[in-house]
This record gives C-alpha cells, structure tokens and sequence, in this order.
C-alpha cells in the first residue's frame, strides 16, 4: 500500500504525523495510542542513555562514540517488529540494537573498548556492531538469503546511513538481493551528512530510495522522524519479506543533531543555524504533542518519564564499569565451534607464561 502510493523516482514522501503531532488518519497504520507511548517512553530512555555516552566519553570513562540523537523514532519504529528477524546494525543503532533486547550495559561496555559487550543473549537475532561503513549490508544479505534456502519465515533489517550508499558493498549487497530475491529490507536512515559530506554531495540523484528500482525491487521515502510513517513502510516491508517477495529499500529523512562521532567536530562543516532550524521536527517532540493531544501527556508525567529512565541507565553504567577484566585467554575461544589443535597449544603456552610470569589476568 504505502511503497506502491508513495514514489521516489517522482520525490513522493510518506508523512503520516507531522511535526505538530497531527495525523493523517487515512494513511495510519495499526498501532494503538498505548503502544505510540510505549514507544515513547522507550525513545526517552534512548535519548538519556545516548546524552550519557556523550558525558561519559567526555570524562574519559567511554571510547569514540557515535551518537543516535534525532534518530530514535526511526530506530525505534522499525526494531521492535519482530522478533523472528535479523538486526544488523552500523556503529549507529545503539538505539535499534536496546529495542532488540540488547541489554544497555552491553552497548556501553562495548563502547567502553570491550568486546564483550557485543557477546549478546541467545535468543536474540542481532548481529554486532559494523564499523566499517556500508560493511554490514553484505553479511545481511547472505542471512536473508541463507534463512530463504532453509524457508524461514523470516527477514534481515540491515542500517545504514547516506554515507554509506556511496560505498560498492552496498551496491553489491542490494545487486545480490535482488536478484536472489533474499528477505532483507534495507533501511537508509539519510541523516544529512557522511561525517562531514552533505547529501548534496553524495548523489545526484533526487532520492536515494529510487535507487532500490534498478536493482528490481520497491523503495520509498519517507520523514524519519515520524514514527508512524516508519512504522507502516517498515511492517508492509518486513510483511513482504517473510512472504517470499524479495528485498525492500526505506530512506528515512532524518537529522543528525549531535557530532558523527565524538572525535568528530561539527562545527567545522555545519552551522549552529542549521540545527535550530531542525529541531522543531525533534521526532520526540513530535510524539509529545501527539500524545499531549490524545490526554496520554502531562509535564509531570514527563519528569516522572525522564527520572525513570535515568535510573535504567545509571544501572547500565555501573554494570558496564563492574565487569572484571578479560580472560587473555578468550582470544582463543570464539572463533570456532570446536578449537583445532594448533589453537588448543597456543592457548595452553600462553597460560603457562602467564602462570610462570605471575601476570595472571594481566597484560601479556
């Protein structure tokens, strides 16, 4: 319905909830006010955690880190559909990757400079995090593809950003699905800027959503910011995933308020006007009026919301610090299901010199 209306190749852009908290009731998908504020309170948490990485990179207590501010609906909307499927995030979905079930103490220690952090519960479809850019859109592709040989009904949602559709893995990626028809939706979140190159510079192209026609399958654009909008694209797309159609392209307009990363600054690229011109389309701001609207807001409410979700990340910090340090061991361990002989000798001399040096859980 919605990526048959709305056409990139024409500049046609799917808008549901505008910035004012009204919507288009003709073109609103399924989902009840109860589960919009749910979501909500979850993009709040979201935003606090992100603020806080920023705090706690800036104290020398977190690595580089890429921040998700004024992304979170378009994050937000489409991880929590479905279990069943794949995640495959950039550097970026911290947010998509907390929707998924990945615990926040996890995200940070990650960011924190271990490893570990991206050592998931079981019973979650997320892959680790891809910092090279555009990188993940290949190992994305091939579990969509292998979950069709095996007739899982099942998807992958890979995410990317503007920067990354210039790259030739993902051209190679969507090339592959397509033609294979591999159930994976490909999701652009187009925040404006590739570290410091405008959109303007990455393609001549009127949308990059059009580009998903040339490689045999739908794209649509729409306002990333707009919860409901992302959420309808991305359910009608995973739908037609699961159901053998093939591959599907979102962009979602966004803007990236915050830094690329933290090493990067901004300022030398992007004036202070350009995001006060943005932040009136703030997608929570959005959904707070929607819901002060619908009598689902107050003021109070909202600090009750914002103490609440301080306590669930000052939790995830002090676990996150509380990890004991690695195993040098572990280095061994994770790479196959059953370790080779070669592997086994190495790690047991490396034991024996950590043993023999008194460095026991140390450095070597």
């Amino acid at each position: 319905m919605y990526f048959d209306r709305f056409d990139p190749l024409k500049g046609e852009r799917l808008e549901i909830m505008d910035k004012d908290g009204n919507v288009d009731e003709a073109l609103r998908p399924d989902l009840s006010d109860d589960r919009i504020k749910e979501l909500y309170v979850r993009m709040s948490v979201m935003r606090v955690a992100d603020r806080t990485a920023l705090n706690l990179q800036r104290e020398g207590r977190m690595g580089t880190y890429a921040p998700v501010w004024g992304q979170e609906a378009a994050q937000a909307a489409s991880a929590f559909l479905g279990e069943q499927d794949w995640l495959v995030p950039s550097y970026r979905e911290s947010g998509a990757m907390f929707m998924r079930g990945v615990p926040l103490a996890n995200i940070y220690e990650y960011w924190m400079g271990d490893e570990r952090g991206m050592r998931f519960p079981e019973n979650l479809r997320v892959l680790p995090i891809a910092v090279v850019v555009g990188s993940q859109t290949l190992p994305a592709t091939g579990v969509g593809w292998a979950m069709k040989l095996k007739g899982e009904k099942s998807a992958a949602l890979v995410c990317f950003g503007d920067g990354a559709t210039s790259e030739g893995a993902v051209h190679e990626a969507m090339n592959f699905a397509g033609v294979f028809k591999a159930p994976v939706v490909f999701l652009c979140q187009n925040n404006q800027f590739a570290i410091s190159v405008p959109r303007r510079r990455q393609t001549a192209a009127k949308t990059i959503a059009q580009r998903a026609s040339a490689y045999g399958f739908k794209g649509i654009q729409l306002y990333g910011n707009d919860l409901l909008a992302v959420y309808a694209a991305m359910k009608e797309a995973l739908d037609n995933a699961r159901a053998g159609n093939g591959p599907s392209f979102i962009e979602a307009l966004t803007y990236r308020f915050g830094p690329h990363t933290t090493a990067d600054d901004p300022t030398k690229y992007r004036a202070d006007e350009d995001i006060e011109k943005n932040k009136p389309f703030d997608p929570l701001i959005r959904l707070r009026l929607y819901l002060e609207k619908k009598g689902l807001w107050t003021e109070a409410e909202e600090y009750t919301i914002i103490d609440d979700a301080k306590k669930e990340v000052e939790k995830a910090v002090a676990e996150a610090e509380a990890i004991a340090p690695a195993d040098p061991s572990d280095i061994f361990a994770y790479t196959y299901e059953t370790m080779p002989p070669y592997l086994k000798k190495q790690r047991d001399e490396l034991a024996a010199y950590i043993a023999g040096s008194g460095k026991g859980g140390g450095h070597v």
